[in-house]
């Protein structure tokens, strides 16, 4: 199921709060954050948080921790998968290593 992108998701959304989330993270894109809450979410393809709905984060860099199952977001959309912020849709659990990218791997 997917996350709709809606103010209220964003207002329970556990994002902000996550260690990996940094305080330079946050002061970089609070600027552009506040600007796209005033336009319809649904539009908007990248925003720096609710990682779950939106794609991974442009900032996030290191895993420093996942709050993912302590959100109501996750909870409410019965998710599975842990770690968006780091890969768009979820799943590097705790193997998170900084750029890496499952795609580029060759089997």
């Amino acid at each position: 199921m997917l996350v709709a992108k809606t103010k209220e998701n964003l207002k329970e959304c556990q994002c902000r709060h996550c260690p990996s989330y940094t305080l330079g993270c946050k002061i970089k894109n609070y600027p552009v954050n506040a600007i796209k809450m005033l336009e319809d979410l649904d539009n908007i393809e990248h925003f720096e948080g609710m990682f779950c709905a939106f794609e991974k984060s442009h900032c996030i860099d290191e895993d420093r921790g996942c709050l993912c199952e302590t959100c109501p977001v996750y909870a409410k959309y019965d998710l599975t998968r842990e770690e968006y912020c780091m890969k768009t849709g979820g799943t590097l659990s705790h193997k998170c290593v900084s750029g890496f990218d499952e795609t580029a791997v060759q089997h």
